[in-house]
């Protein structure tokens, strides 16, 4: 159930009406730069994301080579 042609021509028509051409130019184009804005931030928080995610990946590793060279360094030779 979503707005169909016919609604979504009787909504532009109407704004169109109320703001008139100029302003609703302006109006879509500052709607479109806030859009931008938003996939912008929301692709640099993924990719911050993505950054500490690979981070901590690299410390676990690490770690888990460092345990287990303990491991090793703690058994004694037979």
């Amino acid at each position: 159930m979503g707005i169909g042609f016919r609604e979504l021509l009787i909504i532009l028509v109407i704004a169109l009406i109320l703001f008139g051409a100029k302003k609703l130019r302006n109006v879509g184009t500052d709607l479109g730069a806030a859009v931008r804005g938003f996939k912008k931030a929301v692709n640099e928080g993924d990719d911050e994301q993505t950054r500490q995610l690979n981070d901590m990946t690299g410390k676990d590793a690490d770690f888990k080579e460092r345990s287990d060279s303990a491991k090793s360094d703690s058994k004694p030779s037979a």
